[in-house]
């Protein structure tokens, strides 16, 4: 859409207010509101807002943003009463001088898709799984109790939780996200809902409206929906597999070699070689809090394991079996990503990697087909040559400063931001006196 189609639609909806969209650095998702009276100014000039109290943002004498508003994203929100009907559209951010901000995620990934487009003629494509849980709210602050009992792919014509997850699904299908499936997870009040892949800048764009869109219709319900990586001790976490591919301007698949035993071409495998190598490095970016760490555990699921494999669950990268004549399904499905992520990051870092391996022609490993990782001894592992993700917020930090290739595509200023507030977050998590501790320590020390 252009200015044009944009106030069109506007009036067609009778949207009276409209949210002007943005990320900080961790991927909150922020927001500038403003009458719809007021739209075709900021169509035209832009909106200012003082960004200095935004993570990663500006110092304080430098506070002055501006964000240029991108008509592509617009969208209603659907939950949102009549008599006071909201719309929302994504920005991209400037600075005063009217140069692109260097700490706008949004834009660090736009800017590199569009080099990607323009340099080689390639498109990017991912098709996130977002998990997440649905609990009763309690409103005491304790962990609180799963929304319902069910279990993977479970059905019942009278269960609350469908209707609440088809209640989603519409409501997204609404925004535009072209839902595909939306299912009950492995564990008690854990879903899925899946949408159709896209270009990385507007998957993104998918991701955060899924997660504030699956939070504001929970909450109508009463209910608290959480991305929270491992909510719960003892059963599986939400993780955010992410399905890749190339494909070149007309739309067709980069990854395909119907030559190759696993029908993959180079451009593949250099992403899969590409994504192993610097695994750990991007593994702050990809899973960013400390409880993320907390799901990449062996035993529920979670790769912990730096390997690929075809069909095989436990590695880190699974490629889906191939079916005769479905050449353009061919993709790389990297199951580390967990909802947390601010999605902007992680899917630069992820192209970033893959560009590594496929302009330097990484050597792949060996295929872990008819392997179950988790059962292989620390020795057998060592014998195989298989590195593992890093085991806390501290060593992925440690890794991701060492990590040339990812940095680099993030840029400094994202950098710099990044890593002050995730090492906050780990000094803080640091020096907190948990249950565990006191139950265990109390009265035995």
């Amino acid at each position: 859409m252009d200015a044009k189609d944009l106030l069109k639609r506007v009036k067609e909806d009778e949207v009276d207010f409209i949210s002007y969209q943005f990320t900080d650095v961790t991927g909150t998702v922020k927001s500038v509101d403003a009458p719809i009276s007021q739209l075709e100014s900021a169509l035209e000039n832009g909106v200012w807002f003082d960004g200095s109290s935004v993570e990663g943002f500006t110092r304080i004498q430098e506070s002055d943003m501006h964000l240029r508003i991108d008509p592509d994203t617009y969208a209603v929100l659907p939950w949102t009463p009549i008599e006071m009907r909201r719309a929302r559209v994504f920005c991209d951010i400037y600075e005063p001088d009217g140069t692109p901000f260097a700490g706008d995620p949004r834009g660090i990934l736009k800017r590199m898709l569009k080099k990607l487009k323009e340099e080689r003629g390639w498109v990017y494509n991912v098709g996130p799984e977002p998990e997440f849980f649905l609990f009763k709210a309690n409103g005491n602050g304790a962990c609180p109790a799963p929304h319902d009992v069910g279990g993977y792919f479970d059905f019942s014509p009278n269960d609350e939780a469908v209707r609440v997850r088809t209640e989603l699904m519409s409501a997204l299908n609404m925004m535009g996200l072209e839902v595909e499936v939306g299912h009950h997870e492995v564990a008690p009040g854990q879903h899925e809902i899946d949408f159709h892949f896209a270009d990385a800048l507007r998957t993104a764009d998918n991701v955060l409206t899924l997660k504030y869109t699956v939070k504001a219709i929970a909450n109508q319900h009463g209910l608290v929906a959480s991305f929270m990586p491992k909510p719960i001790f003892g059963i599986n976490g939400s993780g955010m597999h992410c399905h890749q591919s190339i494909s070149d301007l007309q739309g067709n698949p980069l990854f395909f070699d119907p030559s190759d035993t696993f029908k993959l071409s180079k451009i593949a495998y250099g992403l899969i070689a590409g994504q192993l190598k610097h695994a750990r490095g991007m593994s702050a970016v990809l899973s960013p809090t400390v409880n993320s760490y907390k799901r990449l555990v062996p035993g529920y699921e979670a790769p912990v394991y730096i390997g690929w494999a075809q069909i095989n669950r436990s590695a880190l990268i699974r490629i889906p079996r191939y079916t005769e004549g479905q050449h353009k399904a061919i993709r790389a499905e990297l199951r580390c990503p967990d909802p947390s992520a601010n999605p902007y990051l992680a899917f630069t870092a992820m192209l970033a990697a893959a560009l590594d391996g496929i302009d330097n022609h990484l050597p792949v490993p060996e295929p872990l087909n008819n392997v179950n990782v988790y059962h292989l001894s620390a020795e057998e592992l060592a014998e195989r040559n298989i590195g593992q993700l890093p085991g806390s917020l501290r060593e992925a930090l440690l890794e991701f400063e060492k990590d040339t290739v990812v940095k680099d595509a993030l840029g400094e200023s994202i950098c710099e931001a990044f890593l002050r507030a995730k090492w906050e977050e780990w000094e803080n998590y640091r020096i907190r006196v948990m249950d565990w501790e006191v139950a265990h320590y109390l009265e035995t020390v």
